[in-house]
């Protein structure tokens, strides 16, 4: 089977640069990145720079494109916001559900619909697993029985960044989805779902695990997907299986493997701008642990409080998750001291790129500074896909 992609929001391309690491046998078909509100699209340039565009479609709505016409391709791949994925009955005389404009899942959705995709690999924040906090596990349950009406098996796998060698504390929910009647597929049905989630599946031939705890399981009835919005909820583990609706999760230890320190991964002769000169009480107080009293809307009165953030961040541990605020006055923003004269500074932008595993100077394409932060804290860490894309590269092969 060839190894045709097409890479949906993709950002600068971290999934794409992930997968060519592994293999120049990778070939994109398509792609497609836009970010709503903006009159100039920073990110679909700097990809463009890299790679080229492919047609006039790759920097639109996505929901504006006709996925009939997207090209064929063996494999899809994205990383999408994690939004409220609730759907509603179709009306009387209406075919099919329909989700909450502007939600992205659903135009994934589509595209799976419109291809037939026999691979997906997706990435998404952690919390995915338990939201919306009023109804624990339901979006999750929803995309889910989703792919299971378009029979879909699926895998899925909670990966902290950092136990696996890299240099940032960054963990993030990816899913790997396929066709039951492929031959992957028909191999896996084969097989007990602990042995998948232990060490026979996707995810545990590319992270490898010491040990699972009890499995928990229940079914997910995908021909009724909004009584499944509806009703559903569930404690998802950070590891899972599902087979033709039945879902199979709990949690697993990593076999873990020795990150990147913060202080191999930082500049020498670092610009003066980048360091915090008297704004320093400013961040000290925004690092440090507090207790404010606030007022709710209703007129209830409540203290909100929050511990200390390391000030300045240690140097001899990976970096904490970048945010897309990174570089700004804000408690999340890295703040180091540096290594060559001691004085607390901001990560450079050549840095945040290789906290996410980017070759150097990757998004200096002619973007502000602050949209490098920006699409930095937006990135996947990218030795994580060119881990997986070796294994999906083996099971395309075999098919």
């Amino acid at each position: 089977m060839e190894q045709t992609v097409c890479e949906l929001f993709a950002g600068v391309g971290g999934f794409r640069l992930g997968l060519e690491r592994a293999s120049k046998a990778w070939q994109t078909v398509w792609f497609s990145q836009w970010e709503p509100g903006k009159k100039k699209q920073w990110a679909h340039d700097c990809y463009v720079a890299h790679w080229g565009d492919i047609d006039e479609n790759t920097g639109i709505d996505i929901a504006l494109v006709n996925k009939i016409d997207i090209p064929e391709h063996n494999l899809l791949v994205g990383g999408f916001p994690c939004q409220d994925y609730s759907v509603a009955r179709p009306l009387p005389g209406a075919t099919g559900i329909e989700g909450k404009k502007g939600v992205l899942w659903w135009q994934i959705r589509e595209v799976l619909q419109a291809k037939n995709t026999p691979f997906v690999l997706l990435e998404n924040v952690d919390r995915l697993l338990k939201s919306p906090a009023s109804q624990r596990g339901r979006d999750f349950g929803v995309i889910l029985a989703c792919l299971a009406e378009l029979r879909y098996n699926v895998e899925w796998r909670v990966i902290n960044a950092a136990e696996y060698g890299a240099g940032q504390r960054r963990r993030r929910t990816f899913i790997f989805a396929y066709k039951n009647n492929t031959g992957y597929g028909i191999n896996q049905e084969a097989l007990m779902p602990e042995n998948i989630l232990a060490q026979d599946g996707f995810f545990s031939k590319c992270f490898p695990v010491r040990e699972i705890d009890n499995i928990s399981n229940i079914t997910v009835d995908y021909r009724d997907i909004p009584t499944v919005s509806e009703k559903f909820k569930f404690e998802f583990g950070n590891v899972g299986y599902m087979r033709n609706g039945s879902i199979y999760t709990t949690k697993c230890k990593p076999v873990e493997e020795q990150p990147i320190p913060l202080r191999n991964l930082l500049e020498k002769d670092v610009d003066e701008k980048y360091f915090l000169g008297e704004a320093l009480e400013k961040w000290e107080y925004l690092k440090g642990a507090k207790k404010i009293l606030r007022t709710s809307k209703t007129g209830h009165q409540y203290i909100f409080s929050e511990g200390p953030i390391a000030f300045p961040d240690p140097v001899d541990k990976p970096a904490r998750t970048m945010l897309t605020s990174e570089s700004s006055l804000n408690r999340s923003t890295h703040v180091v001291s540096d290594p060559e004269n001691g004085r607390f500074r901001l990560l450079t932008p050549v840095e945040t790129e290789r906290i996410q595993g980017f070759d150097d100077n990757w998004t200096n394409t002619g973007m502000p500074e602050k949209m490098r932060y920006f699409c930095m804290g937006n990135a996947l860490v990218v030795p994580m896909v060119t881990r997986m894309a070796r294994q999906l590269e083996q099971i395309l092969k075999n098919e």
